[in-house]
């Protein structure tokens, strides 16, 4: 792919910026103005193409990044590349997407949660808990659930915002999804009192642990 073509989606990209959505995403740590719906529009016309994607990544802009996480093929990037992506994308927008859309489609998703979970930048260690809940649903086996529950019991009230969130849905997964662990989660969650005062919109489920947990057993009993 050429310069021209990047340029070319900068631009279009720039066109797309609205400075009021960019005051929203910026109280959230996002720097940029799209419109995540236009931006999918225009990695559905772009189709997959790594060239590209690479380019777009290493312009550093946030928008940019985004559409690369939407036009990239996961399974060509290595370990060493997605580890220096992460710490390299500071948008939580960014972090999010590289998670769910690249990282778990990558042949080295265990190896990165397992290095990742004990890292001392809280940002890289919440992509570890990140992948952690999503294995604690999937693929839960040769997983020590009740080791992760001690650590989210001793660490989860002190760590950084971003690392409590990952921790809590940890927590929340391993109450929803294995029974047998269920009373304790409810436990610690009541105990550590995360995330109790949330603001919740009406019809959503709060991210307070014993909420959240009791909520969604509750659904799936009445399914």
């Amino acid at each position: 792919m050429s310069s021209s073509t990047v340029d070319e989606l900068m631009a279009e990209l720039a066109d797309l910026e609205n400075p009021k959505m960019r005051a929203v995403n910026e109280r959230h740590g996002d720097d940029h103005g799209v419109n995540l719906s236009a931006l999918r529009a225009i990695a559905k016309r772009l189709k997959t193409q790594q060239p590209l994607a690479r380019e777009l990544w290493a312009t550093g802009d946030t928008a940019a990044r985004l559409l690369a996480l939407l036009v990239c093929r996961p399974r060509e990037y290595d370990a060493g590349e997605l580890d220096a992506m992460l710490r390299d994308s500071r948008a939580p927008k960014v972090q999010d997407w590289l998670v769910n859309y690249v990282v778990k489609k990558n042949a080295d998703v265990e190896n990165l949660r397992v290095a990742w979970m004990d890292d001392a930048d809280p940002v890289v260690a919440s992509a570890g808990w990140a992948l952690t809940s999503d294995r604690v649903a999937k693929k839960p086996e040769g997983l020590d659930l009740p080791g992760l529950l001690d650590t989210i019991e001793a660490q989860m009230r002190q760590a950084p915002e971003r690392l409590q969130w990952a921790m809590n849905q940890t927590l929340a997964t391993i109450g929803i999804e294995h029974e047998e662990l269920r009373a304790r989660a409810l436990d610690i969650g009541e105990r550590l009192q995360v995330l109790k005062d949330y603001p919740t919109p009406p019809n959503c489920t709060s991210p307070f642990a014993p909420d959240w947990i009791n909520e969604i057993v509750r659904r799936r009993a009445t399914v």
